[in-house]
């Protein structure tokens, strides 16, 4: 798991303990994802929206794309349109290439986030590089539907490429973790994605046996996702595993917690984090549509099928 990281985390900023009179956010519940196929047929866990867990207001979908491809084996999502929402795409291992009909898009990398917001409606796909695709190999990403609140759903589309390097990386304060922080707020430090529905967005690296103990918006929700090995979440220390999620209840300050001994390919516990600040705003939707109102899910349909989402460039109809 390449994913951007450094080689004394002790060099780095320390997130501040939170205050004492933060209240630790017991653990609600600790549901499993499903395995399913996204795109073109590419594997996904996917922890929510399930039958167990559903969306979690401010966010709509959590996906972890994780396979080890053979040759001529990897597949990504051709072109397809969204509207209302935002997809934010992190990868740890791999290369995905994105066009969208908003001219933006470029190659994600190792460590690297893209940022796109739908709004009013955009056209894109995601593609593996080539060389994943000749040759095969290990990928592992993130992609998160993250909801925009009534008053953007029809703010312009907008692209984001934050390159590993410029995440905001930060040791926990006892140096036993390394904090990736993608978008949001953690003390005083601040990541580098620019969001319209407040959110925070991190990737922890636990090592064995460490306990990580972060400040907590008290107005977010808040999760954390297994993406690989073992550990607990909260300070009742409930075991969790890999592709498990973990819901927090209500307080200042989120805690989890390494095993002892790790299995997975770094040796350290994988945990994505992340909450935001709920919308409480009714939410309809359907396929890659997520509006207010079924009227306006009608109306998506009926812009799509007409081609007011944009169109695809010349230069990508073959999906190059």
């Amino acid at each position: 798991m390449p994913a951007v990281t450094v080689s004394d985390i002790l060099v780095l900023p320390r997130i501040a303990p939170p205050a004492p009179d933060a209240a630790a956010r017991p653990v609600d519940q600790i549901t499993d994802s499903q395995r399913t196929l996204e795109g073109a047929g590419f594997p996904v866990r996917r922890p929510f929206p399930t039958p167990r867990a559903s969306q979690v207001d401010p966010f709509l979908l959590l996906d972890h794309m994780v396979a080890a491809y053979e040759p001529q084996e990897a597949k990504g999502a051709p072109w397809h349109p969204h509207r209302g929402f935002e997809t934010v795409t992190y990868l740890m291992d791999g290369t995905f290439v994105h066009h969208d009909s908003n001219g933006g898009g470029g190659v994600i990398n190792d460590g690297d986030t893209q940022w796109m917001t739908a709004g009013s409606g955009i056209l894109h796909d995601e593609l593996p590089s080539e060389e994943l695709v000749m040759k095969g190999g290990y990928f592992s990403g993130i992609q998160l539907w993250v909801n925009l609140p009534k008053a953007a759903k029809w703010a312009k589309p907008r692209y984001q490429d934050i390159k590993g390097p410029n995440l905001t990386l930060l040791s926990s304060s006892d140096g036993g973790s390394l904090v990736r922080l993608i978008a949001g707020d953690l003390g005083e430090h601040s990541g580098p994605g620019i969001t319209h529905t407040p959110i925070t967005l991190a990737h922890a690296s636990l090592s064995p046996g460490a306990q990580l103990t972060l400040p907590w918006n008290p107005g977010y929700s808040a999760m954390a996702f297994a993406i690989e090995g073992d550990g607990a979440a909260g300070l009742e220390r409930r075991p969790m595993k890999e592709s498990q999620l973990a819901t927090f209840g209500p307080g200042g300050s989120v805690t989890i917690s390494a095993a002892d001994k790790q299995h997975g390919r770094t040796g350290q516990f994988e945990v994505l984090l992340l909450g935001g600040l709920p919308l409480n705003e009714p939410v309809a939707r359907y396929g890659p549509f997520v509006m207010n109102t079924r009227a306006e899910i009608v109306q998506a349909v009926e812009d799509f099928q007409a081609g007011r989402m944009g169109t695809i460039p010349a230069t990508h109809l073959g999906g190059e």
